[in-house]
C-alpha cells in the first residue's frame, strides 16, 4: 500500500512538472517550475493544502518503499558491484523524496517563505562546498547523478520495467511507449543536472548547480527553445504516467 500510494504521488508531482512546463513552452502559463514549483502550485487550487498534505504523505510512503528496496533488496538486485549500485541510487531516492514531502508540509504551514533563496540544489551545493572536501563531494553526487540518468534512458530504451509490471497485453500497446518515452527524457534530464553539479565543483560555484527548473531554463535558452522545453515538458508528463501505471500494475511482493 505504501510502495502504490507512493508511486502514484510521484506521478502526480511530475504530471505536474510537465504540464506547467507544456503550458510555458505554449505561452499559455508562466515560467516552467521544477518539482517544488510544481507543489507551490497547488496552493493556489481549491482545497491546495489538503492536496498537499495528501502528497505528502504520499511522497513519504515513496520514501519509505525506496528504503525498503535498498536495504531489504526488494527487487533482488544482489550484492554486485552493480546491485549496490542500484540500491545506493534507491537509498538517495529515498532521501531526495523525504526532503520533498517535508517542503510540502512547509508549503500547508508557510514555513517556506524562503524557500526559493538558498533552497534547492544551489542551496545542498554551497552548504556542501563548506565541508571538508565539499568539491569532491559535489563533483561525486553529480556523477552519481548521471549514473542514474544513464540508468533511466537504458531502461526506457530497454523497456526493463516489463519485468516489474503485471498489465494487461491491451494497456501495454499505448503505456509501454509512453513509459519508455518519459523514463527516456527523465534520464537526459537527469544527465543535464548531473553535469550542472560538475560544473559547480569544477567552478566551485553553487550558483552552478541546478535540478529541473534550471534544465528548463537552459533549454529555452536555446535555439528552437520553446519546442526543446515542450518536447520536455511532454517526456516529464509521460513520466507521471509511468508512474501512475506503476502504482498500479507493478509487482510488489511484500514478502521479504
Amino acid at each position: 500500500m505504501l510502495a502504490r500510494m507512493g508511486y502514484a504521488s510521484r506521478g502526480v508531482v511530475y504530471l505536474l512538472v510537465g504540464g506547467l512546463a507544456a503550458l510555458a513552452a505554449c505561452g499559455q502559463g508562466g515560467q516552467a517550475e521544477g518539482s517544488r514549483g510544481a507543489l507551490q502550485s497547488l496552493l493556489g487550487a481549491p482545497f491546495g493544502k489538503v492536496l498537499l498534505g495528501i502528497i505528502a504523505l504520499g511522497l513519504l510512503s515513496y520514501s519509505m518503499w525506496r528504503a525498503i528496496q535498498a536495504l531489504k533488496d526488494a527487487d533482488h538486485h544482489g550484492k554486485s558491484a552493480k546491485g549496490l549500485a542500484i540500491r545506493g541510487g534507491l537509498l538517495v531516492s529515498a532521501v531526495t523524496h523525504t526532503l520533498l514531502a517535508f517542503y510540502a508540509v512547509s508549503l500547508m504551514f508557510r514555513l517556506s517563505g524562503s524557500a526559493g533563496q538558498g533552497g534547492g540544489s544551489s542551496g545542498l551545493v554551497s552548504w556542501l562546498l563548506q565541508q571538508p572536501l565539499g568539491r569532491w563531494l559535489v563533483g561525486v553526487i553529480g556523477l552519481a547523478i548521471i549514473g542514474a540518468g544513464l540508468a533511466h534512458v537504458i531502461k526506457g530504451v530497454k523497456a526493463k520495467f516489463d519485468k516489474h509490471f503485471r498489465m494487461p497485453s491491451a494497456v501495454q500497446v499505448w503505456a509501454y511507449p509512453v513509459c519508455r518515452f518519459g523514463l527516456v527524457v527523465r534520464g537526459v534530464v537527469f544527465v543535464i543536472v548531473g553535469c550542472f553539479f560538475l560544473m559547480a565543483a569544477y567552478q566551485i560555484s553553487p550558483s552552478e548547480a541546478g535540478g529541473t527548473e534550471e534544465v528548463f531554463n537552459t533549454l529555452r535558452a536555446q535555439v528552437f527553445g520553446q519546442w526543446l522545453l515542450g518536447f520536455v515538458a511532454t517526456g516529464l508528463f509521460a513520466f507521471g504516467i509511468y508512474s501512475v501505471l506503476a502504482s498500479i500494475y507493478r509487482r510488489i511482493n511484500p514478502a521479504l
